[in-house]
């Protein structure tokens, strides 16, 4: 196992300008120049998020969501340009700052969730017209749907919460243009097709995923924040599917919901103060991401000690951009 001593459990930097802390990462934006075009910096911190809240920091974690999103946006550039620039620490992208379109793309492959606005809780209670799309009876917990749908929310940036649309909704209050609508309808598709593809060739099955994309000051849309990462995506092992979904369970995959279960089982998560997460349970879920990882790329993950903590690694990577 590797160090679980190495915790990015912020990446607060007073020399880079104009801060944003979210859940997960610290961003920073950088103004335009004569070189370069206006960008953001986007640390992946080592905080695991649910609940509306921040459980805990997992060792490595930012590390596998950083590099596993540059495998996939190397790998799908040619359907949908990306916000990349640079990667200049293991845990850092440099992107074009883009302006986020207010419709986040979710795209499902199988009836699947748990969510009160999951379409499987949805079918459960009867419902089979959701999001614009109709849904066939007959269908059981987990099975394929016979062509991947997608699934649109609005895309609270205030903290509030996201919101189920239609197409038809979109339009009409002018969240998107139909020509932007279709291009990221198409655009979500293709990526997701590349992705079952590529996660079949290593035994799994990409369930569903989310994306979010933005435009840039020419108009173009570029694919932002993550793809197909563990925290983004669902992913099934195939090989335990097939069984799973003959005995009506869950199938296996990456189980990364053991804090969210830990927690969940001693409080209420939405009110009351979260219990110290044993050790043990960091360190299940640290190797859940790590597992995640190598199963995801076909990559032996290579965590980066340098430095004397990764806060002060990631501060040497970004000083040519203090202020």
């Amino acid at each position: 196992m590797t160090d679980l001593t190495r915790v990015l459990d912020h990446a607060h930097i007073p020399e880079l300008p104009n801060p944003y802390y979210g859940k997960v990462r610290d961003c920073y934006d950088l103004p335009a120049d004569a070189e370069n075009p206006a960008r953001r910096i986007l640390i992946s911190s080592d905080r695991i998020s649910a609940f509306d809240r921040i459980l805990a920091a997992i060792p490595w974690k930012g590390q596998v969501l950083t590099q596993v999103a540059r495998f996939w946006f190397d790998r799908t550039a040619d359907i949908c340009p990306n916000h990349v620039l640079s990667y200049p620490d293991p845990n850092v992208v440099i992107g074009r700052r883009l302006t986020i379109l207010p419709v986040e793309i979710v795209v499902r492959g199988y009836l699947a969730g748990t969510t009160g606005t999951s379409i499987l809780t949805l079918y459960k209670k009867g419902v089979r017209d959701m999001y614009g799309h109709t849904l066939p009876d007959g269908l059981a917990d987990n099975a394929p749907l016979p062509a991947p749908i997608i699934t649109p929310t609005s895309k609270a940036f205030d903290g509030g919460h996201d919101e189920p649309l239609t197409a038809e909704e979109i339009l009409a209050q002018g969240l998107l243009t139909p020509a932007q609508w279709e291009e990221v309808s198409q655009k979500s598709l293709a990526l997701f097709a590349r992705g079952q593809q590529m996660a079949a060739e290593r035994g799994l099955i990409l369930v569903d995923t989310k994306y979010e994309f933005g435009i840039d000051e020419a108009g173009t849309i570029l694919i932002a924040d993550e793809i197909h990462t563990p925290d983004s995506s669902r992913y099934w092992l195939a090989s335990g599917y097939g069984q799973a979904f003959r005995d009506g369970a869950r199938p296996p995959s990456f189980d990364k919901d053991v804090i969210r279960s830990w927690v969940a089982a001693r409080c209420d998560p939405y009110t009351d103060d979260i219990p110290e997460i044993p050790a043990e349970i960091i360190a299940t879920t640290a190797k859940a991401y790590i597992d995640a990882y190598e199963a995801i790329t076909g990559e032996t993950f290579v965590p980066d000690a340098g430095g004397a903590t990764p806060l002060d690694r990631v501060r040497g990577n970004l000083a040519p951009y203090f202020r």
